[in-house]
């Protein structure tokens, strides 16, 4: 395992592999659905650390989606920058300040492939936050060109490394 870099501290207590417990997804537009998934904050001796998520279907097993990024902090500062690219072809520059235990962020940019699905996401929000009890709790809210800003993901995680 490499080195943790000395601008990582804030954001450190991400670091490893998480399994969700409950992964449960909604929106206006779509049924509610669960999931089961797994993700990955891993240290390279940088100031940064690469990001990994999958997630399936928890009864077939089947991939549902893929996500793979960097999550980048200001060396002295609590401000970080997550860069996310999504398998479905969205790609989002996300921005935002880490504390003690919580990280919130707040999309900058989002660009969309020319044939990615209809509707186009518009703005994101996420705050991640590791509870008393250990576990790592995601909130996702999103909008879309035809839907205001909603909750669209709550996911907790225990870590499984």
């Amino acid at each position: 395992m490499a080195k943790v870099h000395e601008a990582l501290k804030p954001i450190q207590w991400l670091i490893g592999t998480w399994e969700s417990v409950t992964a449960k997804g909604s929106f206006p537009t779509i049924k509610d659905f669960s999931y089961n998934e797994v993700i990955k904050f891993l240290s390279i001796g940088q100031p940064l650390l690469n990001y990994e998520a999958h997630s399936r279907h928890p009864e077939s097993g089947a991939p549902m989606h893929l996500e793979r990024g960097f999550l980048r902090i200001k060396p002295g500062t609590n401000q970080v920058a997550f860069m996310v690219a999504h398998n479905f072809g969205l790609a989002v520059l996300e921005e935002g300040e880490a504390t003690d235990h919580e990280l919130k962020l707040t999309s900058k940019s989002i660009e969309r492939m020319s044939f990615a699905k209809d509707p186009a996401v518009k703005a994101i929000r996420k705050r991640y936050c590791l509870n008393a009890d250990g576990t790592l709790e995601i909130q996702t809210d999103m909008e879309t060109d035809t839907t205001p800003m909603t909750n669209h993901l709550r996911v907790v995680y225990k870590r499984s490394d």
